[in-house]
């Protein structure tokens, strides 16, 4: 598999930021043909590589989507105001666009694991442990689906058992406790898969998973998006042991992770967050907000993040910064790196009462990534939190919703900036109108 992008149009959201999909050499792009019993080797790796598709085809709309509703920027554009209205003051609109564009995309992507996990174990091209192996990279893929799915819609319940067929009933609606036993399940299960898969993938993952293309290395991944996971739900014991198996690692780069990748080839699609998307603009809060390196300058995070820009007011709203969190059109999105890995163990640590080994930590990470000088021992746990969410937000700002995330899950989103009269922070997204309408 090549890193080129894939030459076809993006749908749904992403095609509100002009942006087309990535290329991993896979046939008929835009109607690929249906995965059906008994299917070739390289019918399984087409379906495969749909999935690391359609993830990357709705991950730049939910981090714009989300920095707008967690304060963390604007989008400025004249042929869309809903960037200024909807995302930030009455109501989100559960028909589509901002409000109901983070729905569809992860549920077809999840449709598609479904069918890879029903038709590649009749493949008789395949041997028993590449089966293994492509089931565990299929329901890896679908909890991190199901994982965004749930963040964006807090206070709804969600379907989980999505069938493979789309003319079947509608699936039935659970809580968000089922829903998430249902992503923890599913990890589990992909861990086992993986360990039962053999030396490699009966089909070539993108290099932006390079360090974990095989199943053994792959399980780190799977490790790290479970430990993500228990963060959220508050397993804070459970995070330590997922953690023990992925690949977080203080003596590795800060940036080892997943990553979707971006090209500038004919046909291919650029990263539509990069630093020359003008319409993008950081919050001001960002700049006020950051601490000051030994010698006077602000966060390195921020100063390597951002970058000044003409002061533009739209819809009463100012800002004269902008993004350069992804300086070129082909700049990757990261889907989780190992600053997020050591920051999971600080909280975990923190939520234990091991604030000794939540300082290492988080010192670690401001002194490495921000350039600050590191803190001293903490005075109680809600000190530590507020250092840890900190961090959080310079180390991770403008990659997956964080923010947005992360003041929700402490209770703080009353703490984020109103900037007009009458704006207000959203919870969560609406369900879209489809899924709740009478059948």
């Amino acid at each position: 598999m090549t890193n080129r992008l894939l030459r076809t149009a993006w749908v749904s959201g992403l095609a509100l930021l002009g942006a087309t999909a990535c290329d991993y050499d896979i046939q008929n792009p835009n109607s690929p043909d249906p995965l059906g019993p008994n299917p070739t080797r390289a019918r399984v790796a087409n379906a495969a590589t749909g999935l690391l598709i359609g993830e990357v085809v709705y991950y730049p709309g939910w981090i714009l989507n989300t920095s707008i509703i967690g304060r963390d920027g604007y989008r400025f554009d004249g042929s869309e105001p809903r960037y200024t209205s909807e995302a930030l003051t009455g109501q989100l609109d559960a028909g589509g666009f901002i409000g109901g564009s983070q729905w569809l995309p992860p549920y077809r992507n999840i449709r598609g694991a479904n069918a890879l996990l029903t038709y590649a174990p009749t493949s008789a091209e395949l041997l028993a442990e590449e089966i293994s192996a492509v089931s565990g990279f299929a329901r890896t893929i679908q909890a991190l689906d199901f994982l965004n799915v749930v963040v964006g819609h807090t206070q709804d319940s969600i379907p989980i058992d999505v069938g493979t067929s789309p003319t079947g009933p509608p699936a039935p609606f659970v809580t968000q406790a089922a829903a998430y036993d249902h992503i923890e399940r599913l990890l589990d299960s992909a861990q086992t898969d993986l360990q039962n898969g053999g030396s490699a993938f009966p089909f070539e993952l993108s290099a932006g998973y390079g360090d974990f293309s095989s199943p053994t290395e792959f399980i780190k991944f799977n490790r790290a998006l479970r430990a993500r996971v228990d963060v959220y739900r508050q397993n804070w014991a459970q995070a330590l042991v997922d953690l023990s198996a992925s690949f977080v690692d203080t003596l590795a780069s800060l940036d080892l992770g997943a990553y979707h990748l971006f090209s500038i080839g004919a046909g291919d699609a650029t990263n539509p967050l990069n630093s020359n998307t003008v319409e993008n603009f950081a919050h001001p809060q960002l700049r006020d907000s950051a601490q000051l390196q030994p010698g006077g300058q602000r966060d390195l995070r921020f100063l390597t993040k951002t970058r000044d820009r003409t002061s533009q007011t739209t819809s009463d709203l100012t800002s004269d910064l902008g993004w350069n969190r992804y300086p070129g059109p082909t700049s990757p999105i990261p889907i989780i790196r190992n600053e997020e890995l050591i920051l999971i163990r600080a909280e975990a640590n923190i939520q234990q009462n091991n604030l000794t080994a939540a300082l290492a930590d988080i010192n670690f990470v401001r002194v490495n990534s921000g350039g600050l000088a590191p803190l001293a021992a903490f005075a109680d746990q809600a000190a530590a939190i507020n250092a840890l969410l900190y961090e959080r937000r310079y180390s991770l700002v403008f990659e997956w919703g964080h923010r947005w995330i992360d003041m929700r899950r402490y209770g703080r989103l009353s703490q984020l900036p109103i900037d007009r009269p009458g704006d207000v922070v959203y919870a969560t997204l609406p369900i879209p109108t489809d899924e709740v309408l009478p059948r």
